[in-house]
Parts: C-alpha cells; sequence; structure tokens
C-alpha cells in the first residue's frame, strides 16, 4: 500500500503543451506515462554512445588513423553517459514536466556536461599538449553535446506530441472520491490526457456515517477489482479525513495493486511541497532556498576565478587611480563604509575614494549631480565606475559576488526596507558588482520610493531566474552600460 502525492502524474504538464486534440479514439503508443523517465534516460544513454562511435570514425576520417581503440572510446562514452544520467537524474530533469521545457534542459545540459569533462578529463590524466588523444576528446565533446542537443528537442516534441493526442498506453484504474462528479472533471481530463482509463468510480460516504457504510463501499470495491483487468486504484479525498481514509484503505490490502492518493481541499496545499528528512522525522519543505548548494558552490567558484583574473587584469589601472588619488585631494585611497549583505549581515564595502568626506554612520547623504563633496579624480571614477572596482575584494572574501543585488548603505537600508515591499527578500542571495538592475540604468541615487521599488523588481527576477547563463549575459552588458554612463555622477 503507497500513499503518495508526487507519484501521480503532475498537473502542471497541461500547461506545457497545446490545446488537447479531440477524444477521438486514435493509435496508442506502446509505452506508458509513468516510463517516459525511463526511456529518457535510455535515450541518454544511447545517444552519447553513439557520439562515441560517431567522433572516433570522425577523427579516423580525418587523420587517415585512430586516436583510440573504438572500445578505449565506448568506454569513456559509458562513464560519462553514467556520470550525467547520476547528475541530472539528482536535479529532477527527467522528470515529464521538466523535459518539457527544452530552454531549461539545453542549458542544464549543457552545463553538467561541459564540468564533467573537465573534471574527467583532470583526474584521467589525459595529455593536455597538441595530439591525436585530446583532439579525439574534444571531437567527442563537441559530437555527443551536439546529438544530446538534437535528442532533448525530439523528446520534448514526441512527449508533447504524446499528451496532446493522448497517445500513451492505458493505465486501467478505478477511481474512489469524495469529491461530486462536477468537480471530478479536471482530474478527469488529466487522467485521460495521461493514459490513465477510469474503468470505475466509487463515492466515498460522507463523514459520520460510521464504519457500516465504509464495509460495504470496501466489499462493492473489492468485488468489481477482481472481476476486471487492473493497474492501479487512486483515491481522491480531502486529507482532513485521514483517520477514516487509513482504515479505509487499510481494509483494501487484500487487494494485489498500488493504492495511489490524490489530496484535495486546503490540506492539499501542504501536500505540494517537496519533503525532506530531519533524522527520522519528515519535514515539508515550504520554501526552497533561491540556489541549491551545487549552484552556490559553482557561483563561488566563478567569482573566486573571475575575480582573481580581473584583479590581475586590471591591476595597472587600479595602480593609476590609487595614484590620481592621492594626488588629487588629501585623504586615504580607499572608502570603507557597512553595507547590509547576504542574509541581513553587515559587512565593509571597499570603494576607492571619490569625496572629500567619508560618511558612514546612521545618517548618509547621497551623491547627486554636481555634488560640491566630489573630487575632480572622483568625478571621473564614478562615472566610469572605476571607484568600484576595489569591491573585486570583497568577492574574493566572500562577502560579495561578481553578480547579485547592489548592497546599499546600512542608515538606507533600513529606510528602502519600510518604504518597499518585499525589499527584504533582496537579501537571499550575495549582493553583487553589477547586477540585473544596474545593466537595465538603475543605477546613481534613489530619492523617491518608485526607484527603489523598480530596483528590488529587477533583483527579485534575478533572484528568481537565476542561471549561470544570465550572469554571463549580465557580465557582456555591463562594459556596455557603463560607457552608456546613464544616471552615473
Amino acid at each position: 500500500m503507497n500513499f503518495v502525492n508526487r507519484h501521480f502524474p503532475d498537473r502542471e504538464l497541461a500547461d506545457r503543451i497545446g490545446p488537447l486534440l479531440p477524444a477521438a479514439r486514435q493509435h496508442k503508443w506502446p509505452l506508458r506515462y509513468d516510463a517516459v523517465e525511463h526511456v529518457a534516460v535510455c535515450a541518454d544513454i544511447a545517444t552519447i554512445l553513439v557520439g562515441g562511435v560517431v567522433s572516433t570514425f570522425l577523427f579516423q576520417a580525418r587523420n587517415g588513423r585512430a586516436a583510440a581503440e573504438l572500445s578505449d572510446m565506448i568506454g569513456l562514452a559509458l562513464l560519462t553517459a553514467a556520470c550525467l544520467v547520476c547528475l541530472l537524474k539528482t536535479q529532477g530533469l527527467y522528470r515529464p514536466v521538466e523535459l518539457l521545457v527544452l530552454r531549461n534542459q539545453i542549458s542544464a545540459v549543457c552545463m553538467a556536461w561541459a564540468s564533467l569533462l573537465i573534471f574527467l578529463w583532470a583526474v584521467s590524466g589525459l595529455d593536455v599538449r597538441p595530439g591525436p588523444p585530446l583532439e579525439a576528446a574534444l571531437v567527442f565533446g563537441v559530437v555527443a553535446l551536439g546529438l544530446l542537443m538534437a535528442e532533448r528537442w525530439a523528446v520534448k516534441a514526441l512527449l508533447g506530441r504524446g499528451l496532446s493526442g493522448r497517445k500513451f498506453a492505458n493505465t486501467n484504474i478505478v477511481l474512489i472520491s469524495d469529491q461530486p462528479p462536477s468537480k471530478n472533471v479536471g482530474l478527469s481530463e488529466t487522467l485521460s490526457m495521461h493514459g490513465y482509463c477510469i474503468k470505475g468510480r466509487f463515492s466515498l460516504p460522507p463523514l459520520g456515517l460510521g464504519p457500516a457504510c465504509r464495509k460495504r463501499l470496501r466489499t462493492r470495491v473489492i468485488d468489481y477489482i477482481r472481476n476486471c483487468q487492473l493497474d492501479q486504484v487512486v483515491v481522491e479525498a480531502d486529507p482532513e479525513r485521514w483517520p477514516e481514509l487509513r482504515a479505509f484503505v487499510a481494509e483494501l490490502r487484500v487487494l494485489p495493486f498500488p493504492i495511489m492518493f490524490v489530496p484535495v481541499g486546503t490540506t492539499s496545499e501542504l501536500l505540494r511541497h517537496p519533503t525532506r528528512r530531519l533524522g527520522s522525522a519528515v519535514c515539508v519543505e515550504l520554501q526552497r532556498g533561491p540556489l541549491t548548494p551545487l549552484q552556490c558552490a559553482t557561483k563561488r567558484v566563478i567569482d573566486l576565478i573571475g575575480g582573481s583574473l580581473a584583479l590581475v587584469m586590471l591591476a595597472p589601472l587600479l595602480a593609476l587611480a590609487a595614484i590620481a588619488i592621492k594626488l588629487d585631494s588629501p585623504g586615504p585611497v580607499f572608502f570603507r563604509q557597512q553595507r547590509c549583505g547576504f542574509n541581513g549581515r553587515s559587512f565593509l564595502i571597499r570603494k576607492f575614494r571619490t569625496m572629500h568626506v567619508l560618511e558612514d554612520g546612521p545618517v548618509i547623504l547621497q551623491a547627486n549631480h554636481m555634488d560640491q563633496r566630489v573630487t575632480r579624480v572622483g568625478r571621473w571614477l564614478r562615472r566610469t565606475s572605476v571607484d568600484e572596482l576595489p569591491q573585486l575584494l570583497n568577492v574574493l572574501d566572500g562577502s560579495m559576488s561578481l553578480i547579485g543585488p547592489r548592497p546599499h548603505a546600512l542608515a538606507h537600508d533600513g529606510k528602502f526596507d519600510k518604504l518597499v515591499r518585499n525589499y527584504a527578500l533582496r537579501r537571499r542571495v550575495k549582493p553583487g558588482l553589477t547586477g540585473w538592475a544596474q545593466v537595465h540604468g538603475c543605477r546613481g541615487p534613489t530619492p523617491t520610493a518608485v526607484i527603489v521599488e523598480t530596483r528590488v523588481q529587477y533583483d527579485l527576477w534575478y533572484i528568481d531566474n537565476w542561471s549561470l547563463r544570465l550572469d554571463l549575459a549580465i557580465l557582456l552588458r555591463t562594459p556596455l552600460e557603463v560607457l552608456r554612463a546613464r544616471n552615473a555622477y
């Protein structure tokens, strides 16, 4: 006996495909909806193996000789296929509802494939000098990735066609529900679309009628099921009547079929969240973090590599800026100020000094056009955003990231939190050197609540839609935005 809510077909699939075809009898595929995930896994493995064979023959045709035995290439293909399947499966990317989102599939597969090949080649000790082994491996990586992209497109097209045309092989079920027939239309449509054929319907008795009525229903259900071909039993009911449901399903244990539970009502919203284990206790994850541990680790590695390279490449410019600040006005080269960062924790941000004053208290006046506090060199530094480059040190020490919401001074942060709803949500990720709001021109002072709210909306969109591709796009757009110098003073 199984009481689960996620095993049942995901109703979100109905929103991923086009309008349904007329409910006419059509040729069914010899494949059930429940087997889609296993077929997708096998398709990935077969595609990578084909990529290994094709890349071997391509290399041999180009060079007149094979870089390695075909069996060696197949071994490498099997290893990478096994690792890729495990990696994607842990992220739930083989679920049918995920296979229908081609854009997410392509980005996830590309990132996983590139990371996997780099890791495998590093630990395998392949010769990094130019030569046949490395060239053959590169050919395999490119060919297999191209085939994976084509396969993902084909899987998405076939899955959408199977759902919209109701082509999946029938899974015969009996539906036992406490809902009136008028409310059962949506569930019946979803079941039909996913290949579930309702062979019989039974209504649960109203609450309070006692065990006698329940036993009569149990007898009817068992007698019916024993005289028909069946695969599953589906119980649709309000979880609030769980004690009665538990007793009823316990009486159905004599049936050799899985029993699925579809929750309805207000309590069902809780069961739609993923579950976790805290020791022996089962808990419901009401809110996920914006980034998974793997994504956080990936972003941190990029920050360390990107920040280090940027510091090395920009070292001459940073030295010239420091000398210009010293020659232009008295005072330190760097300006440090308390800012609000990840999870509301304060940290010291580093900037080149651009003013005659060093404000860092409960009252801080934002810079404005033709501000007399700004030095001559400081005006140029602010306009070109060179004054922000010392924050690469914050990126390296982990208090900031290359990409993220821009941090505000503590005095301003508390004020904005009261002015703008959901302002605190932007603290769920590390603040960044640049961000989605900045490449859309949201720079400079924030004199009104409307301006602050606009920035917050950009920041929250970035957090909810984060991807490595989005970070790369922001990095590429940032120099163009600096050249435009919108609201920079």
